[in-house]
């Protein structure tokens, strides 16, 4: 067990944070997560709440996490995203969510299109396919409730797995009935904030919602170490390999998580 006695990185975000109940929200609940872990790490604790009280919980993860030891040789990409789906589901069994309750879209790690590609072009043909699956999949699980990456978080797959679901929440409901139905309330979760060289000011029109957690720690530390593969020596070929560090996790197992809600 990889010790985790560490000072976390302070959150920009949690001075101004608002208490957050989750008896406010409306199920069922989806969570977005960019890559295998992210779900874990940012919401573990609110999943783990949300459970516990009965509500139903879906979780998309986009990507397949598998650039994280590009140089394995025994790892290659395939065999690494059946890892990283198997420690996925293990994490989110602990949490309570049932394996059919969880999807993986399995687009490649580190190219998760963009619906507004920064040199202004139109989106690629690869991103409306996404759109549609996405799309489909809203009008499946109508989640009334969906946590996703901040829309600003330093990561690029972050940025466009926040695009993508926005833009099949536009799609998924007709224009014409658009105001006869209640949007999905949207909650955003920061991953690097934590990272000094990385965050960025909290971008304005959001309100910050902190949500106590503090019972839910050691059940997410758990689960955290459910993702062998990026906190052990499971992949021992590739020293270069990206690894969640016991002073990375720290920051993720505070006694509260941050959220972060757009303002009308």
């Amino acid at each position: 067990m990889v010790s985790l006695d560490c000072s976390p990185t302070p959150s920009p975000f949690a001075a101004a944070a608002l208490p957050l109940q989750l008896t406010t929200l409306s199920a069922p609940v989806l969570v977005v997560a960019p890559h295998p872990d992210d779900e874990t790490l940012g919401c573990g604790g609110a999943i783990a709440q949300l459970r516990a009280r009965g509500c139903p919980v879906h979780v998309l993860v986009v990507s397949d996490g598998t650039r994280s030891h590009l140089r394995s040789q025994q790892y290659p990409p395939p065999r690494l995203k059946q890892v990283r789906q198997a420690e996925t589901l293990a994490a989110l069994s602990l949490f309570q969510v049932e394996a059919e309750h969880v999807t993986f879209l399995g687009l490649p790690d580190g190219e998760v299109p963009h619906l507004s590609p920064p040199d202004h072009r139109p989106p690629s043909s690869a991103a409306q396919i996404v759109l549609e699956r996405c799309q489909t999949y809203l009008r499946q699980t109508a989640p009334q409730t969906i946590f996703l990456p901040y829309r600003f978080d330093p990561h690029r797959d972050h940025r466009a797995s926040w695009q993508l679901v926005q833009g099949a929440i536009r799609e998924a409901i007709p224009a014409p009935v658009a105001s006869l139905l209640q949007p999905p309330r949207c909650l955003e979760y920061p991953i690097w904030d934590w990272d000094p060289g990385q965050r960025r000011p909290l971008a304005e029109g959001y309100k910050v919602w902190r949500l106590d957690v503090a019972a839910q720690v050691d059940l997410k530390r758990q689960a955290i170490h459910c993702y062998r593969s990026q906190t052990t020596d499971l992949i021992a070929d590739d020293p270069t390999g990206f690894r969640l560090l016991p002073e990375l996790i720290a920051n993720f197992l505070h006694p509260w998580e941050i959220y972060l809600e757009p303002t009308p």
